[in-house]
């Protein structure tokens, strides 16, 4: 009977971080940096929101596209951060986490033989959606130009079935962080165009070294056209709660809102209500979690630079992506090899595509304990090969 299963679920393959995780519950002193969750605890008191709702017994539907008041608390917080501009009534919806945000995005722009451009490489959470929509995922290879799309990358890409352009910054795998001109350049060609941007932004709060987010939404002409992804995951450490946002114009939010109401009705009601809290009574809730993220990018990058692995110092997010290439090896056996020997979880860089070949993608959401355990054993692993 399997192969009357839908083929391109058949197609699928399980995400490469997930099965290097899975793979290192089996020894049992492993240390992983493998998974990209923050390792602090909700603010204490984004949980007495949610406790306060299930004492209340707020444990119905909520409109499809979320609570008022959350889509308005939302639309606050990415203009107070930002300078978006969105019409809580219209043009938010509040999603179960990131993911099924892009999910609805992609299943409502998307037909058979549409084309995305995609920066290589890159959370693997898109292709699979695209392909399942019938789209065709493109990657443009950016290990040449600092983990970063171009519109030279791009312009390159583009053709006639191109229907959306994906930005993803703070990008995972890289922590690579777009500036205010290369994004406006890349405004300058795509805003006359017939194409969708989706701007990921799920890590924006975490942006580093003073530099602060930019997003393209807010460029000329750019608004109409692109669809804002962001939640609460990271900035808030609420990855088990899944609330996540859409930002987009309202004659495409109405479209979108019909996916999402097919697809999960709406979201949990009771991590609205905290939800609400994190983002009115919790505007920094990110600043203690960036202060100590920068502390281990900081280490874990001079670390890396001493062993003699070559690595983009990132400027966000919670990841470094150092190169492997002077080892001969792939990822994968690089990072089988320094689980066995070493007991260090990695992920290797090809589950990012294939321009993630030749790269290892460590995350420093782990105590400094752990970071400096796991890069002294590291740092013994390649001193032998």
């Amino acid at each position: 009977m399997e192969q009357l299963v839908n083929a391109s679920v058949q197609g699928i393959q399980i995400s490469g971080i997930r099965k290097i995780s899975n793979l290192v519950a089996t020894y049992k002193d492993a240390l992983t940096l493998t998974i990209g969750q923050p390792d602090f605890p909700t603010p204490a008191h984004i949980i007495a929101a949610g406790k306060r709702a299930l004492d209340e017994n707020r444990t119905v539907y909520t409109p499809n596209a979320g609570m008022p008041e959350l889509r308005r608390a939302a639309a606050a917080f990415v203009r107070t951060k930002y300078g978006q501009d969105y019409n809580p009534d219209t043009e938010v919806i509040v999603t179960a986490g990131a993911s099924q945000a892009l999910d609805i995005t992609l299943r409502t722009i998307l037909e058979p033989g549409s084309e995305v451009i995609l920066p290589g490489p890159l959370y693997p959470g898109y292709e699979p959606i695209i392909r399942l929509c019938g789209g065709i995922p493109v990657y443009a290879d950016t290990t040449g130009t600092g983990f970063k799309l171009t519109a030279e990358l791009i312009r390159s890409k583009l053709t006639d079935k191109t229907r959306a352009v994906v930005l993803c910054y703070p990008s995972n795998p890289t922590g690579r962080v777009m500036d205010a001109s290369e994004l406006a350049d890349i405004a300058a060609l795509l805003q006359d165009r017939q194409l969708f941007v989706i701007s990921d932004e799920i890590y924006s709060e975490l942006v580093y070294d003073g530099l602060g987010h930019r997003s393209i939404a807010t460029i000329g002409g750019m608004r109409d056209k692109t669809i804002v992804i962001n939640g609460l995951s990271k900035s808030h450490a609420m990855t088990g709660w899944r609330i996540g946002f859409t930002f987009a114009p309202a004659y495409l939010t109405q479209h979108m809102v019909k996916v999402h109401q097919y697809n999960v009705t709406c979201a949990t009601s009771i991590s609205q209500y905290a939800a609400v809290e994190a983002l009115t009574n919790g505007l920094d809730d990110a600043e203690p979690m960036k202060a100590e993220y920068v502390k281990r990018r900081d280490y874990m990058h001079g670390r890396l630079v001493a062993m003699g692995m070559p690595v983009e110092k990132p400027e966000g997010a919670i990841y470094l992506f150092p190169s492997i290439q002077a080892y001969g090896s792939s990822s994968m056996e690089f990072a089988m090899k320094l689980l066995e020997q070493e007991r260090v979880a990695v992920v290797p860089g090809d589950a990012f595509s294939v321009h993630g070949e030749g790269y290892v993608r460590l995350s420093y959401a782990y105590s400094m304990d752990v970071l400096t355990q796991a890069l002294d054993r590291l740092e013994r692993f390649v001193s032998k090969v």
